[in-house]
């Protein structure tokens, strides 16, 4: 899952949006040092990607990418996830999509003073790019998954995943559609924050 989903499966407090986001921005961070409502946060974040990856759905999807690119497979599905989020927002939560990322922007602005700097850059942008509905569309997402290839250090393939992502679309939206909501009961379920 990528960010709108970790918003969305965070609890509606700073501390909680904050920790579900650190999850992507831990590099030089000592867990431990956190406020203990943060840190609950990085462990719901930390349940939601464990979940996700060992899904035996996610994990079958997996092989549907091509060798040079199935190793990137798990970052093309969660950017993904997020499109679907977006498609599909009302089958899985009542309030309104624009209302929701309205008050994640504002939870996450709060909460900059929470966040190690690299964060609280690129939630800055996030912001002010609307980035949490980026992926509205396949082309976006193909986009985004260029980007990310283009910051990949070492020599890759990784690019252009999105035909692939196109070529399996329906499946994954599948996989998508049956995961999301075990993803909410189960962090319901262990309650961590």
């Amino acid at each position: 899952m990528n960010y709108l989903a970790h918003l969305a499966l965070a609890q509606p407090t700073v501390p909680s949006k904050v920790g579900n986001l650190l999850g992507d921005f831990m590099r030089g961070v000592d867990a431990a040092q956190l406020p203990e409502p943060v840190r609950l946060g990085l462990h719901n974040h930390r349940l939601v990607d464990r979940l996700t990856d060992r899904h035996p759905d996610v994990m079958a999807c997996r092989r549907l990418f091509s060798p040079p690119r199935r190793r990137f497979a798990g970052v093309a599905m969660d950017v993904l996830f997020d499109h679907f989020l977006l498609r599909h927002w009302a089958r899985f939560h009542d309030e309104a999509l624009a209302a929701s990322v309205a008050r994640d922007y504002q939870l996450l602005l709060q909460g900059r003073p929470l966040m190690p700097a690299p964060m609280r850059e690129h939630v800055s942008r996030l912001v002010a790019h609307d980035g949490l509905r980026y992926y509205r569309s396949l082309e976006e997402v193909g986009q985004a998954l260029d980007r990310i290839a283009g910051r990949i250090r070492f020599a890759n393939r990784f690019q252009g995943v999105a035909e692939e992502l196109a070529q399996h679309y329906d499946v994954l939206e599948q996989v998508f559609l049956t995961l999301y909501p075990q993803l909410q009961r189960e962090v319901a379920a262990q309650a961590l924050e």
